[in-house]
C-alpha cells in the first residue's frame, strides 16, 4: 500500500491542470509548422506530374484515421505524429538526398525535427493509455504504417525514379493537408470547449 500512495498522488496531479489527463496538448505552433512542411513539399517539385502518368498509383490513404469525430480534443496526437514521423523517415534516406534539392530538403528535415518531439511525447503517453481500448478495430497508427509501407515498396519497385518521388511528394502533400485540417478542427473544438 505504501508503494501505491506516490503513484496515486502522481496520477491525481496529472489529471488536473494544463497537461490534462493524457499529459500533452497540441503545441501552439503545430499547425504553423505543418503548413510550413506542406509548403516545403510544394517547393520540392522538380518535374511535371503530367510526365509521370504511367507511374501513377493509388496508395489508398486511410482517410478514416483523420475523422475529427474520433478525437476528443487536441490531446490525440498519434495520427499527426505518425504521418510526420513517416514523412521524416522517407526524407532521411540516401535516396531522398540524391533526388531532391539539398537546401529545400535540409529545410524540410529541420521543420520536421521541430515538430516531432512534442508530438512524440503525446503519442507515447496516449499509446500507453489506449493499449487496451483498440482490440477489435485496426489502430490508426497501424493503418498509417501500412500506407507508408506501400509508399516505400513503390519507391523501391520504381528504383526511386524522379517520377516515383514526384508522385510520392504529391501524395504526401495531400496527406499532410488532411492532417492540417484535422489539427485546425481540433484546435477550434478545444477553443469552443474552453470558452463554454
Amino acid at each position: 500500500m505504501a508503494h501505491l500512495l506516490p503513484l496515486l498522488t502522481a496520477l491525481l496531479l496529472c489529471s488536473y491542470g494544463p497537461v490534462g489527463s493524457l499529459g500533452c496538448e497540441l503545441p501552439e505552433n503545430s499547425v504553423q509548422l505543418s503548413k510550413m512542411t506542406w509548403w516545403l513539399l510544394g517547393q520540392m517539385r522538380t518535374i511535371s506530374p503530367a510526365l509521370c502518368l504511367r507511374d501513377r498509383r493509388d496508395f489508398r490513404f486511410p482517410r478514416e484515421v483523420l475523422n475529427a469525430s474520433h478525437f476528443q480534443n487536441t490531446q490525440d496526437m498519434s495520427v499527426p505524429h505518425e504521418i510526420l514521423q513517416q514523412i521524416s523517415n522517407l526524407f532521411h534516406t540516401q535516396q531522398a538526398s540524391a533526388a531532391w534539392n539539398k537546401t529545400v530538403l535540409a529545410q524540410l528535415r529541420t521543420t520536421l525535427r521541430k515538430q516531432l518531439p512534442d508530438l512524440n511525447t503525446c503519442s507515447v503517453v496516449q499509446g500507453r493509455a489506449r493499449q487496451d481500448s483498440v482490440l477489435t478495430t485496426e489502430s490508426p497508427t497501424l493503418a498509417l504504417k501500412r500506407y507508408f509501407h506501400g509508399i516505400h515498396v513503390y519507391l523501391e519497385e520504381k528504383k526511386h525514379s524522379d517520377c516515383a518521388w514526384e508522385l510520392v511528394r504529391m501524395q504526401l502533400r495531400r496527406a499532410l493537408a488532411s492532417t492540417i485540417q484535422l489539427q485546425e478542427s481540433l484546435r477550434s473544438k478545444d477553443a469552443d470547449s474552453g470558452s463554454s
